[in-house]
């Protein structure tokens, strides 16, 4: 049998309640907590806490608290990706962000999904991951929902909500965000 845990990672219905989850949502707001808590040149404790924060580049990140996320653990960084402040992530799927990816103030990014049907929806979620690729620049105030790809160079204006995939090296905004232009590299 399957674990919570297992199934909400594989984007199946889970029970959000469930203790090693609760658990695991407890250890990453701890661990928000005190990075939000450290000063500018608190560097070492704040590289300590994003070692643990994040699933892969922690070591790396460069961080503007206050940050907030669901597990850390899901979250995926690779090489210098910066996070100003207020961003949120919600990582009850993978979100995976490429190499040197820029987030702007207040940027969400949200894997969690609720059924339409009330009932169930009182019991389980479930969620989709998020791929965000490298070189990419999310301007401040965009909200990238649950299941979206985002391709390497891509650029999102600020303030857009992206509902759908967005192509490689591509100028993409609104509400809905959709491609304004391809970018000439």
């Amino acid at each position: 049998m399957r674990s919570e845990t297992e199934k909400m990672l594989a984007g199946e219905l889970y029970d959000a309640l469930d203790p090693a989850l609760v658990a695991a949502r407890n250890r990453a707001r701890h661990l928000c907590q005190a990075l939000n808590r450290t000063a500018e040149e608190d560097v070492e404790d704040r590289r300590r806490i994003l070692m643990e924060l994040f699933g892969a580049g922690g070591d790396s990140v460069w961080m503007q608290p206050p940050f907030h996320c669901d597990y850390g653990s899901h979250i995926e960084l690779g090489e210098r990706v910066f996070f100003n402040f207020n961003c949120v992530v919600l990582d009850v799927c993978t979100v995976r962000i490429g190499s040197f990816t820029l987030f702007g103030p207040a940027v969400q990014i949200y894997t969690p999904l609720h059924p339409l049907d009330p009932q169930l929806r009182r019991r389980q979620e479930y969620g989709k991951p998020v791929d965000i690729g490298s070189d990419v620049w999310v301007g401040g105030g965009a909200i990238i929902l649950p299941g979206v790809r985002i391709g390497d160079r891509a650029v999102i204006g600020a303030g857009s909500v992206v509902t759908r995939d967005v192509p490689a090296e591509s100028f993409a905004a609104g509400n809905p965000c959709r491609v304004i232009r391809q970018i000439a590299t």
